[in-house]
């Protein structure tokens, strides 16, 4: 009985082991991508100045975005003055992340081209990656900078108004809606 149990550990075991050695790498298929390391989408999304996230830090805590304030114009009551700010503020921030986005896409390419060609060096490497780095801030700055820039041109009713009409909840659970933030 105990030879038995043993087996059949060991066949499942020797099972499992096959099993998990067949299946594919979590890269399989992106070998063939034009910069490795950024999929079409991240490479479109840097090309095109998106946000892809960059500002959550800002859009979470009350500095709302100007690309969803534009988009809110008419349920936050904006302004004229308010949506020719907002809309300044949107374009210098497009603007600035798609400059950024080309040069890091480009330096991303640059990387991947070291690697391929086995021309990377400890010296390279590090070199590239820190303005990988750099430019990667750069890209986050431009849409966390367009938040607080943001706040200055809304009230701290629209601020709520904003936070409701996104569906955020404030620290106790509710939403924002109605309650008073300063600026």
């Amino acid at each position: 009985m105990i030879k038995s149990s043993s087996a059949v550990i060991l066949t499942v075991f020797a099972f499992l082991n096959a099993a998990s050695a067949a299946q594919p790498g979590p890269y399989a298929g992106q070998e063939q991508r034009e910069i490795k390391a950024l999929s079409s989408d991240e490479i479109q999304s840097y090309l095109a100045g998106k946000g892809a996230g960059f500002a959550k830090a800002a859009e979470l805590n009350d500095y709302p975005g100007p690309a969803h304030v534009l988009e809110l114009a008419d349920s936050l009551q904006l302004s004229e003055e308010q949506k020719t700010r907002t809309q300044s503020i949107f374009d210098a921030m497009q603007k600035e992340a798609v400059r950024q986005g080309k040069v890091l896409v480009e330096k991303e390419r640059e990387l991947d081209r070291l690697f391929a060609t086995g021309k990377v060096t400890e010296d390279s490497l590090r070199v590239t990656i820190r303005e990988i780095g750099a430019l990667q801030a750069e890209v986050r700055r431009a849409h966390l900078q367009a938040h607080l820039e943001q706040r200055a041109v809304l009230t701290k009713t629209q601020i709520a108004k904003y936070n409701e009409l996104r569906g955020y909840a404030s620290k106790n659970g509710q939403t924002h809606g109605g309650h008073s933030h300063g600026h």
